[in-house]
């Protein structure tokens, strides 16, 4: 009996329990936010870490894909990819969208073309 009243809540049930840890988690850190000091040794230690998991898991997105990605040739990711840190670099003010444009883009052409 108690089975069938619960049957099909099993997802919703998940989905909820999942929000709620998400939102104590913020909440604890929206409490504690004032009191954290953003200088200190520990959180440049967890920014190198951040960065070092970003540079890596872009890294082996670029020289190691699954997927669709896989076909593209590794040359042809690197170079589009060196061409994509070369616009950042060539224009020191608005450089993200730019980059992220002319990667998108050549990515796309060498779809069609090929």
């Amino acid at each position: 009996m108690m089975n069938a009243s619960l049957e099909g809540w099993g997802l919703w049930l998940a989905l909820a329990g999942a929000c709620l840890g998400t939102y104590i988690c913020r909440a604890i850190g929206v409490m504690l936010s004032g009191r954290i000091n953003q200088d200190s040794e520990i959180f440049r230690l967890l920014s190198a870490i951040t960065y070092a998991m970003v540079a890596a898991l872009t890294v082996r997105l670029i020289l190691f894909p699954i997927g669709l990605m896989a076909t593209v040739p590794a040359w042809i990711r690197v170079l589009i990819c060196v061409l994509s840190i070369g616009v950042m670099v060539s224009k020191p003010t608005k450089r993200l969208v730019p980059a992220l444009l002319t990667g998108t883009l050549l990515m796309v052409g060498y779809g069609i073309v090929r």
